[in-house]
């Protein structure tokens, strides 16, 4: 499913995130343990199923 609600993460700046659509736009940068809390968290299913 394309619903175009997508994001990519820096690979170099892990928590480093901006809008898929607007790669020029601006981004949202998390400290690293925030950052790795959100991933557990996710991978956890906390937020519900996408």
């Amino acid at each position: 499913m394309d619903n175009n609600n997508c994001i990519e993460v820096d690979d170099a700046r892990p928590g480093s995130v901006r809008d898929s659509k607007d790669p020029h736009g601006p981004r949202l940068h998390f400290a690293p343990a925030a950052w790795q809390a959100f991933v557990a968290a996710a991978a956890d299913g906390e937020f519900g199923a996408p």
